[in-house]
């Protein structure tokens, strides 16, 4: 089959393509929101959005997209984001997908997600932003830009918040010999219509010939990336030495 977004009827009975990309990470995205005269005690968000991944990883940063509300209201996340400048992410889970789902719910502004879900905040260290205490890794993220992109009505512009990764908690019971072990922390992730995956099992593939910074690179170690690179500059520095000295 083959059809053409917003030209040509695909003809099933459900839309394909959210389908096709999968499985996808959960953005499961806390915020604070902005203070003022009138609102001085600040409200806490909880939310998840299924368009979510990093981006790279040497500084880290992480993006998720937002649409707008049926209503043509951009999202609470969204606007605590931009005004804040601070956000975090919290790793969506089997044992946590109840919660996860109660916090998707569409209720007024000012409603506190963690307490509607029944989940435990802890507080990030960089900010006073709120973070899902059950669940097992989370980031806080300082914002770094938004990307709107048009959209349809009546859900109007798409929100693409981007933001850096100043901090990564993981709890020492999801590591096993150093590293993290998904068997222990059994994420979920967003797939097609109302269907959801849960991993429980991974295999490994090296690519053969790669570099030693390419390997640093798809493993997603700062470190080792680094090293790599202060290999091949003092080999550069060598070579330009020895060319002087002839």
């Amino acid at each position: 089959m083959f059809y053409e977004p917003g030209k040509t009827d695909h003809g099933l009975p459900h839309d394909p393509f959210k389908a096709c990309v999968v499985p996808r990470p959960i953005g499961w995205i806390s915020t604070t929101s902005p203070t003022s005269p009138s609102a001085p005690t600040p409200t806490h968000n909880l939310a998840p959005y299924s368009q979510f991944n990093n981006l790279t990883f040497d500084p880290p940063y992480v993006m998720f997209a937002a649409n707008q509300t049926d209503l043509a209201i951009r999202k609470d996340t969204v606007i605590n984001a931009e005004s804040t400048g601070r956000f975090c992410w919290n790793l969506a889970t089997w044992d946590l997908r109840e919660h996860v789902n109660v916090s998707a719910e569409q209720v007024p502004y000012g409603v506190d997600e963690f307490e509607r879900a029944g989940l435990t905040k802890e507080w990030a260290v960089s900010s006073e932003v709120p973070m899902v205490a059950e669940s097992p890794v989370k980031f806080e993220c300082v914002y770094h830009t938004t990307l709107r992109l048009p959209g349809n009505p009546p859900m109007g512009t798409v929100d693409v918040v981007i933001g850096r990764v100043v901090g990564v908690h993981i709890k020492d019971e999801v590591l096993t010999d150093g590293k993290l072990d998904i068997k222990k922390t059994v994420p979920i992730a967003r797939c097609g219509y109302y269907e959801y995956a849960v991993i429980r099992e991974t295999f490994e593939m090296v690519i053969p010939g790669l570099s030693k910074m390419m390997l640093a690179g798809l493993e997603g170690s700062a470190a080792a990336n680094r090293k790599a690179a202060n290999e091949k500059n003092g080999t550069k520095a060598e070579e330009r030495v020895e060319s002087d000295d002839r």
